[in-house]
């Protein structure tokens, strides 16, 4: 890979981590983005669904690639001491968007310096990917309308895998999504007097207890899923028994069915917890985020699966198991109507792994390490954006037309 590109790109992973930006509020990644585009003969629209960036280089006849990558940030306090931590009090780049996005502006500008291919290359920026809505934004603002129905949609996201590694598997390769929030309505009053009320917080305690049953209960050992009561708000002081209290529920499934199960399970427990306390109002259960399952296409998997074996080694395309982690670049593909590929990154130190002679032994690494999402997260930049770079181009060349 090009010294100078790759300095460059060090460059500007440097720069976006240094100043995260909010899910909708990507303003300056998105402008980052758009200039690189631009300084290489991209065709950019910008502002779409929000934030969004589309970059399209037209040559000649040929397919279409999408290449996609999302740009936000976390309300993470970052704790990595790095010298170029966030500059933004209380936001972070914990689940490694920055690294996606130098990762496709170097594909782009390799890719648009390559006189060997012929087609069409789109380059998507995606914002609010955290919240599960970018996605749904860009298709809905006239997606495609700007670009060409793609062959394929392409993109990879940065894990705790060893750099230089690659994690593909075909079919589900991320899990569904769903956020909900649950309203209990209670009756309110003294604190000494609890007989004259309808306690939420009892009656949100209750729930929360109730839910962890669904999937120890619910789901089969077979099947995958996982739900987790995040946040449970209720009350203002000691002494005053609230009218209300508030859970933020998340669902993470690989299968439909038992995607609907567990939605379903969730619902009948919340109503069924609060007719049991005597709630003076039905509960809400409102879905506030939402995506599908990450599908890798079969067939279009065998063919990338090739390509980026080549750039790292086959050995290093590694099977990671089903992932509970969840992404909404399914939304692109289906708003397209292209199929999807969608692979894993390794972003942590290799040195991390000395000795790791199994599969198991991997496991227990990865582990140990930070994840995306904690405060501590921080891929090494050497390999990681250099191969990061080298899959996208390598998956792109893989259906893009040869030239003579």
């Amino acid at each position: 890979m090009d010294a100078h590109l790759l300095g460059r790109l060090a460059t500007a992973y440097r720069d976006l981590h240094s100043h995260p930006e909010l899910s909708g509020q990507e303003v300056r990644t998105a402008g980052v983005a758009a200039t690189w585009l631009r300084e290489n003969g991209f065709d950019v629209t910008e502002g779409v669904g929000g934030t969004g960036v589309v970059g399209v280089l037209r040559r000649g006849e040929g397919p279409c690639v999408l290449l996609r990558a999302d740009m936000d940030a976390l309300p993470v306090q970052e704790a990595t001491g790095l010298p170029h931590a966030s500059t933004v009090d209380g936001v972070m780049h914990a689940c490694g968007h920055d690294v996606h996005v130098t990762c496709l502006v170097g594909a782009a500008a390799t890719l648009a310096a390559d006189p060997g291919w012929s087609g069409t290359l789109v380059c998507l920026f995606q914002p609010a990917e955290e919240t599960a809505s970018g996605a749904r934004a860009m298709v809905a603002d006239r997606l495609a309308e700007l670009v060409p129905r793609p062959d394929v949609v392409l993109g990879q996201h940065v894990a705790p895998l060893p750099a230089g590694s690659l994690g593909l598997r075909t079919g589900p390769a991320f899990a569904a999504t769903d956020s909900l929030r649950v309203t209990l309505w209670g009756r309110g009053g003294h604190g000494s007097r609890p007989e004259t009320t309808v306690d939420p917080v009892v009656m949100a305690a209750a729930t929360a207890l109730r839910l962890q049953g669904v999937v120890a209960r619910e789901v089969a050992g077979t099947e995958t899923a996982v739900l987790t009561v995040g946040a449970l708000n209720a009350g203002t002081a000691p002494n005053i028994i609230a009218d209300r209290a508030e859970l933020l529920v998340n669902i993470r499934s690989s299968d439909e069915a038992v995607r609907q199960r567990v939605l379903g399970a969730v619902e009948r427990i919340v109503r069924a917890e609060a007719q049991a306390s005597g709630a003076p109002r039905e509960p809400g259960v409102e879905r506030i985020e939402s995506a599908p399952a990450v599908l890798n296409d079969p067939a279009a998997t065998d063919v990338v699966r090739r390509a980026l074996g080549a750039v790292v080694g086959a050995a290093r395309v590694v099977e990671p198991g089903p992932v509970t982690g969840s992404e909404d670049v399914g939304v692109i593909a289906e708003g397209l109507g292209a199929p999807l590929v969608f692979w894993l990154l390794g972003g942590a130190d290799p040195a991390a792994f000395a000795g790791a002679a199994s599969t198991e032994d991997v496991v227990r690494v990865v582990a140990g390490l930070p994840s995306n999402h904690s405060p501590h997260f921080a891929p090494v930049e050497d390999p990681t954006l250099a191969v990061g770079v080298q899959a996208l181009v390598a998956a792109a060349r893989a259906w893009l037309a040869p030239t003579a």
